[in-house]
């Protein structure tokens, strides 16, 4: 049973939702994890686990077999079991409704595409292509080029890439003027899951804020937002949150 309190936000941040006029999601790792995807940072956080050194571009170049071993591991083998969640699904839903224009995902797993979201900006890039860092040549990922690491490239043999962003290496031109925008435009942000520790993805809500959105926050605790530009806190998990807020849409 909800409380009263918790009642109160999410109505006063669904008709904030109801009345914009142009909507934007703002999503980082949180809102993976309940798909069995662990978060960068953190005491469960695959950097605790692994060496981010591999995802320096640098390095990979220097020792791309040892970079593409982990790649492979974790962001193909392991990722690739994850499935779209609840909250994926409802944003998913706000779109089809025409209540949400626009996400901008830190998140590089193609989940919010597998729910049914179109309009997605992958600030970070995707697992999803790769391209070759001599000839520029694109790719589809498969089997058939991670079966054989380091992939090499059908024509002209240089090396392959995951087109996300490692360290060392700048965000997408089209996803940082599509983002800002976005930030630039909207009404009203919703942040889901997103600490807002990471730069520059960090400073699209500040933006979104001086721009007189409105900021809403689900997340299971505070973040870098909640008391800079939060004007609503949802604190929970982003399944629920966004159960219960889309279900709010489904009964008026």
């Amino acid at each position: 049973m909800r409380s009263q309190e918790v009642n109160n936000k999410l109505t006063q941040a669904a008709e904030l939702i109801k009345d914009s006029k142009h909507t934007t999601a703002f999503t980082g790792a949180g809102i993976s994890v309940e798909s069995g995807i662990p978060p960068f940072r953190g005491e469960n956080g695959l950097w605790s686990k692994f060496d981010p050194i591999f995802l320096d571009l640098g390095y990979f170049f220097k020792h791309p077999d040892e970079s593409w071993q982990l790649i492979k591991k974790i962001f193909y083998d392991s990722f690739a079991q994850a499935e779209p969640n609840a909250a994926h699904y409802a944003l998913a839903q706000l779109e089809q409704r025409g209540l949400l224009q626009a996400i901008i995902t830190q998140n590089i797993d193609n989940l919010h595409q597998r729910a049914g979201s179109k309009n997605v900006i992958e600030y970070h890039g995707t697992t999803q292509t790769l391209t070759c860092t001599h000839c520029g040549r694109r790719y589809q990922a498969s089997t058939k080029f991670l079966n054989d690491l380091p992939p090499k490239c059908e024509s002209c043999s240089g090396l392959l890439k995951p087109d996300f962003v490692f360290f060392g290496e700048a965000i997408p031109e089209l996803a940082q003027s599509r983002s800002l925008q976005e930030a630039e435009i909207a009404d009203v942000f919703i942040l889901i899951g997103t600490t807002g520790e990471v730069q520059p993805a960090s400073m699209i809500p500040i933006i979104a804020k001086k721009n007189h959105a409105k900021i809403i926050e689900i997340n299971v605790e505070k973040s870098n937002y909640t008391d800079s530009i939060t004007d609503i806190f949802l604190n929970g998990k982003a399944t629920e949150i966004m159960r219960n807020l889309l279900a709010i849409y489904l009964t008026n």
